[in-house]
């Protein structure tokens, strides 16, 4: 799984620094934070003790709108992250959390919304002997994403400027190893910035009319995969296998809707109907129970460059086995590395209730 994400962030990164040219203009900055643990899921009640607080630290480049993708998102900035992040609670440990991301600008660029996603490595998962109190991380290496919301004065002595706001951070490791209940942690933050160079460029603005440019429905083919195991800790982790098909209309340069279809093949949900039948929970559970299920969602994919958030709302058409709830959501993000050709890093879930995380190729025509 290590080597599954990492191959994942690499490819984001390669996609977010690829556009590199002869001159480039970068800027630092620092932020503390300090925060709650939401309560998501009463079962991390009892992790649930202190304030959470830790670092942000960051790089990234600036952009002023050489490329069309940059003038249709107002210029924003792209780089790279790093959390640290005590989670004070004795259980639950520290995290050390590398990100990519983007900063997008509003109101005169003054407010400053980030959005990274990456993985993080947990000092104090779940042992069966040693922590077993940790229900939130079954492993050392989760995916992680974060959220900023800043407002932001640059230059207000030399480079150096001021940023102040609230933010989310996830960590969770999608139920690749039981048990995953996850955190989420609400902060403020603050901190300083710094622009490495103070001689810019001026921004070339967005055209009137620059978004617009939709396209004749398209329609392709998508394989995912990965590993994960059910909630019954100790039952074993499996691959799943899924297959997809899925038709999309771009109504603009930024957007696209999808509907697709797909079906689920899930060895950890056949050893857990095997598991409920042989365990004598009397819930009605035979064993001869299909695992297999068959989905229907409707999508929308955001596109910045070769990079898109996804965002989807599935619904099992074919059921046999009550499993976590009949309606599921998807999100994550897909690279094209050519026209046709992606690749997608997306997280499952049933409500707050992650089922897998999906690698997935696919080709659309």
């Amino acid at each position: 799984m290590i080597k599954r994400i990492s191959l994942i962030l690499f490819f984001v990164c390669y996609g977010v620094f690829s556009q590199i040219e002869s001159k480039a203009y970068y800027s630092l900055d620092a932020n503390n934070f300090y925060g709650t643990i939401l309560k998501h899921n009463p079962d991390i009640s009892h992790l649930i003790t202190g304030h959470p607080s830790g670092v942000i630290l960051s790089f990234q480049r600036k952009t002023f709108g050489d490329k069309e993708w940059q003038r249709l998102y107002n210029n924003p900035d792209y780089g790279v992250s790093f959390i640290y992040q005590n989670l004070d609670n004795e259980f639950l440990g520290e995290h050390f959390g590398v990100f990519v991301h983007y900063n997008f600008y509003f109101f005169n660029r003054l407010l400053m919304l980030r959005i990274g996603q990456g993985g993080s490595y947990n000092t104090t998962p779940y042992d069966e002997d040693d922590n077993f109190r940790n229900v939130a991380y079954g492993t050392h290496l989760t995916s992680a994403s974060y959220a900023l919301l800043n407002f932001k004065k640059k230059n207000i002595l030399g480079g150096i400027g001021l940023e102040a706001g609230l933010g989310v951070v996830h960590y969770s490791n999608g139920n690749a190893k039981a048990p995953n209940k996850s955190t989420n942690t609400l902060f403020l933050n603050a901190g300083v910035t710094y622009m490495l160079d103070q001689d810019l460029p001026n921004r070339i603005e967005k055209e009137k009319g620059l978004a617009k440019g939709g396209e004749p429905f398209g329609y392709g083919f998508i394989f995912r995969s990965g590993i994960n195991e059910s909630d019954v800790v100790g039952s074993g982790r499996f691959p799943f296998y899924t297959l997809g098909a899925f038709v999309d209309k771009r109504l603009n340069k930024k957007s696209a809707i999808q509907l697709g279809t797909e079906l689920f093949f899930s060895k950890a949900l056949e050893r857990y109907i095997d598991f409920r039948s042989t365990g004598g929970f009397n819930d009605g559970t035979t064993g001869d129970e299909d695992a297999k299920r068959v989905g229907m969602y409707l999508g929308h994919e955001l596109r910045v460059n070769k990079i898109s958030v996804l965002t989807q709302l599935g619904y099992y058409v074919y059921y046999p086995y009550d499993f976590e709830g009949q309606t599921y959501l998807r999100a994550g993000l897909q690279y094209y590395f050519t026209k046709n050709v992606f690749g997608i890093f997306t997280v499952r879930s049933h409500a707050a209730k992650a089922e897998a995380m999906e690698f997935s190729i696919g080709y659309r025509l």
